[in-house]
């Protein structure tokens, strides 16, 4: 019997092949293995929010709700202490949201049945950015805890080292001038105080801040009017030089406090006024003949901001004595009569800025606080629609800024690190960092321990450390998604809408 010799070189050579294809797949699964962690470890790495201090920014768990008055979509915290459950945990199944207040029209709800709890969302950290970049200000970070290291935070940085911090009236001071927020981040700040076209279906109810709804800009005491057609829309027919007011009225919607819907509603009769605002709307005017602007006040100064259809931008502001003066003014061409106009003033961080349609104008009132005039605690802003002529408005929308608090409401009104009057300095690798949910965030306000650093060594109380820093919050890529069944425990299907980049600093506002 004979063998055949090249038959059994080949077997061989099959069998080495197949030895050696193991061996190239284990040596690029470790290898894979290998730079996945480095990735995770150097470069990138999910982390979850597991509480509601960045909300609405980013959110821990929480509960999804919509007015079932006026159909506005509000979120509120999940706090599984209340509920008896262990810090940091998830229900089974559904169970009840607590009493709430909607932040559009100001209902009070209490949930008839049990709903789910939304997760909170999940965030992509670059890690190791601030090892060959300074950190900017207004940057979402992430950074051990400095009382417990093993414990990851995340808040908005704030100061930086060398600086100064004093918050005053819910704005950030640094070396005693304020520090403004970028646009991006501005925009997610702003805070929702009415928005027409969002009203109760039974405004009769007696549950709207403890009274029945009426419509909060208060049409009687001029010659505006609710259009008999559709109650979102208000309507102008006066003489061109007859400026009319359509003023905001907070003893009927929602006031200018501090509230955050996101939190317990115990807490909101003592918080304290918000007097940065924005108030826009789209005029439709109807002839070239006549006005349309808003009006912001700030402690006691008024300012107005108009276009006139010929198609002058004017900023003014009216003093005690009421005596106008004018700050800027811009031509921008003619307004075309029966065509809609976005108007929109706003009052933040020391500036105005006036928007009609396209065209901008804006005029800084200075950055020291003195700049704005005496500061008034317990005198909340106006605002205020107005015009002449003929013409419409529609989509009318009010908003405030986010404001950080200075004050600590359980500990009987006591000034916080760095409140008013109380500055606080920081060190050459000294950080400050706050929460944009700030009346329930614990940071750099209130930290009452100092940190804890190698070898038994401190930090101070109030700052995180440079060696602290983890790094910057990129993207949320999975919010809070929905569930595939009712007794789903997770949110396996992703809220593709809500995925967005998390805004921090860049160029230097101050």
């Amino acid at each position: 019997m004979f063998s055949d010799s090249n038959d059994s070189d080949r077997k061989k050579g099959v069998g080495k092949n197949r030895v050696a294809e193991v061996a190239n797949t284990l040596e690029w699964l470790i290898t894979a293995f290998i730079l996945a962690f480095v990735f995770r470890a150097f470069v990138m790495e999910a982390f979850r929010i597991p509480t509601g201090s960045m909300a609405d920014t980013l959110m821990g768990a929480h509960f999804s709700l919509r007015c079932v008055q006026c159909g506005y979509k509000y979120n509120y915290g999940f706090d599984p202490i209340r509920y008896r459950m262990k810090h940091d945990t998830m229900p089974d199944g559904n169970i009840k949201p607590p009493y709430s207040r909607c932040s559009n029209c100001g209902h009070y709800q209490s949930s008839s049945g049990a709903m789910s709890v939304s997760n909170g969302d999940r965030i992509l950290v670059l890690k190791c950015i601030y090892q060959f970049f300074e950190p900017n200000r207004w940057d979402v970070i992430v950074f051990k805890n400095p009382n417990e290291p093993r414990i990851n935070y995340i808040k908005r940085l704030i100061g930086r080292p060398g600086e100064t911090i004093e918050i005053i009236d819910g704005d950030v001071y640094i070396d005693g001038q304020i520090a403004r927020k970028p646009p991006k981040v501005q925009k997610e700040m702003w805070m929702p105080v009415f928005v027409n076209d969002y009203q109760p279906v039974r405004p009769l109810e007696g549950s709207f801040n403890g009274h029945i709804w009426q419509q909060p800009f208060d049409v009687e005491n001029s010659q505006w009017s609710i259009d008999p057609e559709n109650s979102t829309v208000f309507v102008l027919d006066s003489e061109t030089e007859d400026v009319q007011y359509l003023a905001y009225d907070t003893n009927v919607g929602n006031d200018f406090r501090a509230t955050y819907s996101y939190n317990d509603v115990s807490g909101y009769t003592y918080r304290p006024y918000s007097s940065d605002l924005k108030l826009g709307f789209y005029a439709r005017p109807e002839n070239p003949e006549g006005l349309v602007g808003v009006s912001l006040s700030k402690y006691e100064t008024t300012y107005n901001a108009f276009v006139d259809f010929q198609g002058e931008m004017v900023i003014s502001k009216v003093t005690d004595d009421n005596v106008v003066i004018e700050l800027a003014r811009k031509s921008v061409g003619q307004i075309v009569a029966g065509r809609s106009l976005f108007v929109e003033l706003v009052n933040v961080d020391h500036q105005l800025i006036f928007k009609v349609g396209d065209n901008k104008l804006i005029h800084d009132l200075g950055k020291n606080p003195g700049d704005v005039g005496s500061r008034t605690v317990d005198i909340g802003p106006v605002a205020r629609i107005f015009g002449s002529g003929k013409m419409s408005v529609s989509h009318v929308s009010l908003f405030r800024d986010t404001h950080y608090t200075s004050m600590n409401g359980s500990s009987g009104q006591k000034p916080t690190r760095a409140s008013e009057g109380n500055p606080f300095p920081l060190g050459p690798d000294d950080f400050f960092v706050l929460g944009d949910n700030s009346p329930n965030s614990a940071d750099s306000r209130l930290w009452t321990h100092k940190g804890r650093g190698n070898n038994e060594s401190f930090f101070r109380k109030g700052v995180v450390p440079r060696e602290y820093l983890v790094g910057k919050a990129l993207f949320v890529y999975w919010p809070s998604g929905f569930k595939p069944f009712m007794r789903s425990r997770f949110a396996l299907i992703p809220n593709i809408g809500r995925m967005r980049f998390v805004y921090g600093g860049g160029k230097d506002f101050n």
